[in-house]
């Protein structure tokens, strides 16, 4: 079993979050955020770092740049049981990252709307996708929640066993965040393709 000590939650979809969050919150775990999430967390009264004061970097380019920074990646990627990763994070003021909990922006929603080929564009995630495929990769010390369908497990992993999962959870989990990644790409690349 390993803790979850911290988790990153950055999600487009809220609803189901916020017993999930007083959980995490409950069992000790820090929360970091980005944007509309961290005041979504704060709302409900509970304590939330932002990932701004991890980076010491400012969301740019009109939010298309966030979370993409090595002190966040390295968090996500950083393994725990490599002595070298370890010194490295130490030296760079990392943190580890335990959980990421974050979904994609609508795209396949926003093509059905008949929305401009501009809005659609906007609606390529870049930042969430990244991460669910680092939190999938590191799977051996981090749960990845690609999507609100995933809440529900979550949600019986901390009430029968507190901030603690097994490998064969998280390999679950990394599972199911390729499956959201990939089926993400194949929507994507329809479209450019004109299907």
């Amino acid at each position: 079993m390993k803790n979850i000590k911290t988790a990153l939650v950055s999600v487009f979809h809220k609803d189901g979050l916020d017993e999930i969050l007083r959980r995490l919150h409950a069992e000790g775990v820090q929360l970091l955020s980005t944007g509309g999430t961290q005041a979504f967390i704060e709302s409900l009264g509970l304590p939330c770092q932002k990932v701004e004061d991890v980076t010491t970097y400012p969301s740019i380019l009109g939010g298309r740049v966030k979370t993409l920074h090595p002190k966040i990646f390295g968090g996500i990627l950083g393994r725990r049981s490599l002595e070298g990763d370890r010194q490295q994070m130490e030296q760079y003021g990392i943190p580890e990252i335990d959980l990421v909990i974050v979904d994609l922006y609508p795209f396949e929603q926003t093509v059905a709307s008949g929305a401009s080929e501009a809005d659609i564009i906007e609606k390529i995630d870049i930042g969430g996708i990244s991460l669910i495929r680092a939190g999938a990769k590191n799977f051996n010390d981090v749960v990845i929640v690609p999507s609100k369908a995933e809440y529900a497990r979550l949600a019986e992993i901390l009430a029968a066993q507190g901030a603690k999962t097994t490998l064969e959870e998280r390999r679950w989990f990394a599972t199911r965040a390729f499956a959201v990644s990939s089926h993400y790409d194949t929507a994507i690349h329809a479209w450019f393709d004109g299907k």
